[in-house]
């Protein structure tokens, strides 16, 4: 594979028995130049617009790209540039934190399902459900919190194993999962916070908490591991980019997308026109003759 023209290989996990997150470096440019990353970026979104205009035409697949990553990774960021040129009307974006209110009260996944994306659409977890294997399990006082118990034996592994199950369920429901963990370095993530502090338009985004969770940076490096080797099938791979170069960030996840869209190989709809439509075609042409 060329290295301008897809996404690389190694990036894609089927099987995360092994995974260590020390094996792809996080500022690797993967020999890509940034100068052609605004134009690779288009390109893609060009062939997606086409692309999603025959996934709504079909309605036989949906598609749920799970985006996880550290603070200031740039999940917000790959959203604005990769799906900018992408209809509306059929993208939506749903950002999960801990949960509150009645969805206390309910099963993990019960808000989840609700915000899957029907077939024909395309859905983007800012977040997901694997918040419950990352943030609750570094502080488990979270779950205890909600009537949990997370020291019971097999505990996480039951978890993971109900995320895997879920998207399991959610392939065989023609719903691909596209699972992307946008990988940083702890420098480039101190880094990205000074500049939150630096420009005050974007001083709203930094919280003390920010300065706090750092501390528990190597918890969360163990859990997203685990979550990664218990979760990553063919069928609902993880794809580990490298995201201390924004720009490559972005390329990356806007291939990702291109790939899962053209391995549905969908074809252009049908130009015939059927009896019912010419019949519609002609009524509207006598009803313009008698308007004139």
């Amino acid at each position: 594979m060329s290295a301008e023209t897809g996404l690389p290989s190694q990036l894609r996990i089927t099987d995360g028995k092994k995974f260590l997150l020390s094996s792809i470096a996080t500022n690797d440019k993967l020999g890509r130049q940034k100068n052609t990353s605004r134009t690779r970026i288009r390109d893609c979104v060009d062939r997606m617009s086409v692309l999603q205009q025959r996934l709504a035409a079909y309605a036989t697949h949906g598609i749920l790209v799970v985006l996880q990553g550290m603070d200031t990774a740039g999940k917000d960021g790959a959203i604005r540039h990769a799906f900018s040129g992408l209809n509306p009307q059929g993208v939506h974006v749903t950002s999960f934190k801990a949960p509150v209110g009645i969805a206390t009260r309910h099963d993990d996944l019960w808000r989840i399902h609700l915000a899957v994306p029907s077939r024909g659409e395309i859905g983007i977890f800012n977040r997901s459900h694997y918040e419950d294997v990352l943030v609750e399990r570094v502080h488990p006082d979270m779950v205890r919190a909600r009537g949990l118990d997370p020291d019971l034996p097999d505990f996480w592994d039951h978890r993971l194993g109900d995320l895997r199950n879920f998207e399991s369920y959610l392939r065989r429901q023609n719903i691909i999962v596209l699972k992307l963990f946008l990988h940083i370095s702890p420098e480039e993530q101190r880094q990205r916070l000074l500049k939150r502090l630096d420009h005050p338009e974007k001083r709203w985004k930094f919280s003390p908490s920010d300065l706090k969770e750092r501390e528990f940076w190597p918890h969360y490096t163990a859990a997203y591991e685990e979550a990664i080797r218990a979760t990553a099938t063919p069928d609902a791979p993880w794809i580990v980019i490298p995201a201390d170069h924004k720009w490559l960030a972005r390329v990356l996840v806007a291939e990702a997308l291109l790939d899962t869209l053209e391995s549905l190989h969908l074809k252009e709809p049908e130009q015939k026109m059927s009896d019912a439509l010419k019949e519609a075609q002609q009524a509207l042409l006598k009803g313009a003759a008698k308007t004139v």
